[in-house]
This record gives structure tokens, C-alpha cells and sequence, in this order.
């Protein structure tokens, strides 16, 4: 991982940017995916410290596009635990984006934040860029509409897959569950959703912390499922 005036750059290819901020005490993960065939950005978590965002948003655009014209035009949530959407206010005033959060989440969110967010989701779609997708994979537990996004690799560009999971699954186990039910049902989805359907490769990109990849973690799953957490 390279770092670089505008925050550690995770991946750069011919056709985008990848980009990590940590932020607040608690150094959560803002992530910032930059297309550098139209300039469109995406931001996913705004978690904490405008300020800092906004920086981090507008440095990625003077480095990643040489001067072309950038736009914030998403910002998306995979949870609405307060650490994770502390900025989303700030974020949505000043640069209007459209936002997504998974459907059962989304009250929380307007409760805690006043954020009315624009496109619930619940698992299965895809979210279309100017130069990318993402798609939305529900993972139950951690809160009931925590919701997983994927940005699929690039074989000519050796490029792996990269999930973006928020607070559900982290290098050594899963996110913290409130019961044994959101627990069984957590990992049940992580084992089904992630771990069955891509490869060892796979980069996981958590909310806070370090990254990982799937095979790191795939023959730890029956110790997790035994140790309960």
C-alpha cells in the first residue's frame, strides 16, 4: 500500500483508484473509489471528521486525474452504527451526492444523523459508475441492514477483488453481534456470501483496521463458528 499526499492508495490501475483514509479515535475506514476515465468518485463510510474527507476527496482528484474535472456523486453506507456515519451531514451538504444504505438500516440512520438516504438496498443489486460497478451482497448480524460492496478485479490488469465489508468481517473473525441468533446468522451469511464465492485472492477491505484476503481466514471459519464470536 502506497502512501501519498491524498492517503494510502490501495489500488491504481489504467482505470481507477482505490484509496483509504482512517478517521475519528476509533480510526475508522473511509474509502474513496476514483474513475479515472470520467472523474466520478465514490465514497463509502462517511464515518468522521469532514474536514478531513473533504481533503481526502478533493486531494485523490488532483492526483488520480491529472487535472479533469471530478465529482462526489455517491456516498454509501454499509451500516449505520454512529462511527460509521458521524459525517454523512457534512458530506451530503456540501457536495449533494446521491446516497445508498441497506433498507434496514436506513431508519437508524435518519434517526441518529437526520440523513434521509436516497436508495435502500437489500442484497443482489448492482450499482452502475461511470467507469465501475458495485455490487451489494446483505450480510445479517452486525446490524440487520449491513450490507457488503464488490468491486470486481480485473484479470488483464492482475487486479483482485476487492469487498468492502464494513463492520461484518475483519481479519480473524467476524463483526460483533448483540446475540447467539445474530451471530449463527452472521457467519452463516459471511460462509455462503463471501467465503463460497470468491477466491482465495480476494481482498477484504474492513472498517477499521488492517485488510486482509480470504485466504487468510478461509480454514479458520469452524474455529470461529466454535468459539462463538
Amino acid at each position: 500500500m502506497t502512501t501519498t499526499p491524498a492517503a494510502h492508495l490501495m489500488i491504481d490501475n489504467d482505470e481507477l483508484t482505490v484509496r483509504v483514509v482512517a478517521v475519528s479515535e476509533m480510526e475508522n475506514n473511509v474509502y474513496l473509489i476514483t474513475s479515472k476515465s470520467s472523474g466520478e468518485q465514490v465514497l463509502i463510510d462517511a464515518a468522521d471528521n469532514f474536514n478531513r474527507i473533504r481533503e481526502f476527496v478533493e486531494s485523490a482528484a488532483d492526483e488520480d486525474l491529472d487535472g479533469a474535472s471530478a465529482r462526489l456523486s455517491t456516498v454509501i453506507t454499509t451500516h449505520s452504527h454512529w462511527d460509521h456515519i458521524r459525517a454523512l451531514p457534512a458530506t451530503v451538504q456540501h457536495f449533494e451526492p446521491h446516497t445508498v444504505a441497506g433498507h434496514d438500516d436506513v431508519e437508524a440512520i435518519d434517526e441518529q444523523e437526520g440523513v434521509s438516504i436516497a436508495q435502500a438496498v437489500v442484497g443482489g443489486e448492482t450499482l452502475r459508475f461511470e467507469g465501475f460497478e458495485l455490487e451489494v451482497i446483505s450480510l445479517v448480524g452486525h446490524t440487520p441492514g449491513s450490507i457488503t460492496l464488490v468491486l470486481r478485479g480485473d484479470s488483464e490488469e492482475a487486479t483482485p477483488t476487492i469487498l468492502f465489508t464494513g463492520d461484518s468481517l475483519f481479519p480473524g473473525g467476524v463483526g460483533k453481534t448483540n446475540s447467539p441468533e445474530d451471530f449463527k446468522q452472521l457467519l452463516h451469511d459471511v460462509r455462503t456470501k463471501i467465503f463460497d464465492a470468491f477466491d482465495d485472492n480476494t481482498i477484504v477491505l474492513p472498517g477499521h483496521g488492517q485488510h486482509t484476503t480470504l485466504g487468510a481466514d478461509r480454514d479458520n471459519l469452524d474455529e470461529w463458528e466454535a468459539r462463538g464470536w
